[in-house]
């Protein structure tokens, strides 16, 4: 297994977006262990492959407090979303010390393949419904600051430039 480097807000390469993966295989297997340990090294709750500058659709996700209950979705869809909308703070590995509040669905159903290629649907509400969402985003090239304001990207966009400057 091996860390990967997260890219940081503003970089281009987190506008791309990921193409479904055709064969979930041991290539595939691999990268879900070193995005999940590079998700719990952050350490963080959720890390789309398009954040280590992999543009396939894959997510792997723990909300739980003991980092024992990794969810992987590969070719993730939302197939209903509630009615319902409900803000919440969110920050983002590839936005570290930046937290903000969008409005998302509050219940979801997904879709997806699980590691070894097998389908699954899963619905989810709160903190789960919030983290699918918000990599899923990832996977389409967008992140949760282009959720705010304009000045409030700009002065995040400032900040993120600063932070790299300063730890180059």
């Amino acid at each position: 297994m091996a860390l990967l480097s997260i890219l940081h807000y503003p970089d281009p390469r987190l506008k791309k977006v990921a193409k479904p993966v055709s064969v979930v295989d041991e290539r595939v297997r691999t990268l879900v262990r070193d995005m999940a340990e590079t998700m719990y090294d952050a350490p963080g709750v959720g890390l789309a492959a398009t954040q280590v500058d992999v543009h396939e659709q894959i997510i792997v996700i723990d909300i739980s407090e003991a980092h024992d209950d990794l969810r992987v979705f590969i070719n993730p869809e939302i197939i209903e979303a509630s009615a319902e909308l409900k803000e919440a703070e969110e920050g983002c590995l590839s936005v570290p010390g930046i937290y903000d509040s969008v409005e998302r669905p509050d219940r979801i159903r997904v879709k997806a393949l699980n590691k070894f290629g097998e389908p699954f649907e899963l619905e989810a509400d709160g903190l789960l419904a919030v983290c699918i969402q918000h990599e899923m985003d990832h996977l389409r090239g967008r992140v949760f600051v282009d959720y705010l304001s304009q000045l409030k990207q700009s002065r995040i966009k400032g900040k993120m430039r600063k932070l790299e400057r300063e730890s180059a």
